[in-house]
């Protein structure tokens, strides 16, 4: 199991989400954060003040998958998020030990599949 972690615009999210949701991939965690990367900060004015605002707001998104769905929930990432300009955020993939539903007690990659919605 692999654990990836994309920070994105927030304009990307919807799009991602709903190509890797018909993929079968609908577990996902989502954070509003704020970062800085390569891009230079910008400056606003406000009330005749300037200041330089280093920090973007970003999303997080965080997803684990079974090792054989990796490439293609980064393409889904990939294809979406992509505008070809700075800023457009970055993905990392991890190795996940173990999961765990604590609702079950279940281990392994079990714990990755949709259950069926009881009635």
């Amino acid at each position: 199991m692999k654990k990836i972690e994309a920070f994105i615009r927030h304009e990307a999210f919807e799009e991602i989400r709903n190509q890797l949701d018909s993929m079968g991939i609908p577990s996902m965690s989502l954070s509003e954060v704020k970062g800085s990367g390569r891009q230079k900060g910008y400056t606003e004015t406000y009330r005749g003040a300037k200041s330089t605002i280093f920090l973007r707001p970003k999303l997080k998104l965080e997803i684990v998958v079974n090792d054989e769905d990796v490439d293609r929930t980064i393409d889904t990432i990939m294809t979406h998020a992509h505008t070809g300009e700075p800023g457009d955020g970055k993905i990392f993939v991890y190795d996940v030990e173990e999961a765990i539903r604590v609702r079950t007690g279940e281990r392994g990659p079990v714990v990755l599949e949709t259950h069926e919605e009881e009635s």
